[in-house]
């Protein structure tokens, strides 16, 4: 009995060691899947981080390249566009100018259609003003002439010197020698002004030297058409004497 009790406790004790070992090797076995499994994803995981960095790595280089080529895009873009800005500013001031010569050419032009316009206009009147001043000598001719004489019955006075104005105009200026004042005198006559004048009332203004005195006299004529017309001053005791009377042309006698 007692040896049947003992034999089934040995088969026990084996059958628990039996059971506690396939346990143990069951329990090795798990663990070195897992440890297989987890060397296997650790595996994978290296290999995808290492090909992700390289991805990583060329789309950034990628955007970086992209960025420049942007870059340097933006820049000649500037560059273009100044160019473009310049070149419509420089198309813009030629066209002004071009503008500008044309309008000054133009009035060039018409200011030269009108000096030619008042150029013909002032040739005609020139014309037309000798061809009426030929008319106006040719029907109404006269002259008008001044003479110097010192009247030697009275007392005698030096002449220095006499002017004379015609409608407010110098007409002549005579100064006199001892010679010449000697032949005035002896009752020569000076003639100091000779000119065709229109046929009209003059104004004569004779201003006379005498003896160191000066003496002013004024007249105003009627010079008629087609004749001469004389004024004389005569120098009577040291007075200054205008005298005037005319002659008809031989055409009228």
């Amino acid at each position: 009995m007692k040896e049947s009790l003992h034999l089934n406790g040995r088969r026990l004790l084996l059958a628990g060691i039996l059971i506690v070992s396939s346990l143990a090797v069951s329990a090795l076995t798990a663990q070195d899947t897992a440890k297989k499994r987890r060397a296997d994803t650790s595996s994978a995981g290296a290999a995808g981080d290492e090909d992700y960095l390289a991805r990583r790595q060329a789309t950034l280089t990628d955007i970086q390249a992209a960025q420049k080529k942007l870059a340097e895009l933006k820049i000649q873009r500037i560059k273009l566009e100044s160019r473009v800005d310049s070149a419509s500013a420089h198309a813009t001031e030629q066209r002004a100018r071009t503008l500008l010569l044309t309008n000054e050419a133009t009035g060039l032009r018409s200011l030269d259609s009108m000096l030619a316009v008042v150029q013909d206009n002032l040739l005609e009147s020139r014309d037309r003003y000798l061809a009426l001043g030929d008319a106006v000598r040719r029907r109404a001719a006269a002259s008008l002439v001044i003479i110097v004489r010192v009247d030697s019955a009275s007392a005698p006075a030096r002449l220095d010197d006499i002017a004379v104005q015609v409608d407010s105009v110098a007409a002549v200026s005579r100064r006199y020698s001892s010679a010449s004042l000697d032949a005035l005198a002896a009752g020569a006559v000076d003639e100091i002004y000779r000119a065709n004048i229109l046929p009209s009332r003059h104004s004569v203004a004779a201003t006379a030297t005498i003896g160191g005195t000066r003496t002013t006299r004024t007249a105003a004529i009627e010079v008629p058409s087609n004749a001469v017309t004389y004024l004389e001053l005569a120098i009577q005791h040291g007075q200054l004497v205008v005298t005037t009377w005319s002659n008809r042309l031989a055409s009228e006698r």
